[in-house]
């Protein structure tokens, strides 16, 4: 008998389907493999616009979800005035949501709106979303969470995406202080996003107090993500809430070029 609980739970964690429970009380289990990933709108080390590579690494991963940093919408020439995540979501047939933190006013009658923010794609539905602006002092640039539902076979599964500031610590530590307020208990969920901090500033502390750092209990070596050339700084991060266990966390070194951050992947256990 154990040994066939054992190929059930192996099979599980591989395949990513649910284990049955035992009577409707016992918690449903989804295998999920989430994907944070600083696109530097689509601009690679190369300084070649490619959006079509950005879609190659988020297809080649086999993510299901998909957090995404630095993502223009209709921003301007740098790239093409496109709409990247709406492209990037039909690329790849996925479901998507977008937090502008940037929102200008059109360069023209009839023209959309200049944006600048953050995205999810999810390869299942979803069902809910919204964007809550952070914490912005003088002169930062504005940033914020962007909260999708995601309903993963049944399971409602919440998934924040962030992009802390770049230049101000003291930002980032009213930043992660809001974010650990809007999460709060809601589980399970999953909190991906380029944080520009490495692992012992305090502002990280903050998040570590109230969620799980995939990248120690589930990764291997040093996890740096940043510049994608030469990684030497770990400020790329994929965060699980209580009922959610990372199973194995990776950088994909693959594909330096697509962007000047290298793409961090997270292989999770989610119970509801």
């Amino acid at each position: 008998m154990r040994r066939i609980v054992t190929i059930v739970l192996t099979l599980t964690a591989i395949l990513g389907t649910a284990v049955l429970p035992a009577n409707a009380s016992e918690p449903r289990q989804r295998v999920l493999s989430v994907l944070s990933f600083n696109i530097h709108h689509a601009q690679g080390t190369d300084d070649v616009l490619d959006l079509a590579r950005v879609a190659g690494v988020i297809r080649d991963s086999g993510a299901d979800v998909v957090g995404l940093q630095e993502v223009d919408r209709h921003y301007s020439a740098r790239s093409g005035w496109a709409d990247q995540a709406a492209e990037l979501a039909g690329m790849l047939g996925y479901h998507v949501v977008f937090g502008a933190n940037i929102d200008r006013d059109p360069p023209a009658a009839g023209r959309p709106r200049i944006q600048y923010g953050t995205a999810i794609l999810s390869r299942y539905p979803i069902t809910a979303w919204d964007n809550t602006y952070l914490y912005r002092s003088p002169g930062q640039e504005q940033r914020g969470l962007l909260h999708a539902v995601v309903d993963v076979r049944g399971v409602a599964v919440h998934v924040f995406d962030t992009h802390l500031a770049a230049s101000s610590q003291a930002d980032r530590a009213e930043q992660t202080r809001q974010i650990t307020e809007l999460i709060g208990d809601t589980s399970p969920a999953v909190l991906v996003g380029d944080l520009n901090a490495l692992p012992e500033a305090p502002e990280i502390a903050t998040l570590n107090a109230a969620f799980t750092d995939a990248w120690p209990v589930s990764g291997k070596g040093d996890g740096a993500t940043y510049p994608a050339e030469a990684p030497d700084r770990r400020i790329d991060y994929v965060y699980a809430s209580r009922s959610v266990s990372p199973l194995v966390t990776r950088v994909l070194d693959g594909t330096p070029a697509a962007s000047d951050h290298l793409p961090l992947m997270s292989r999770l256990l989610v119970r509801h």
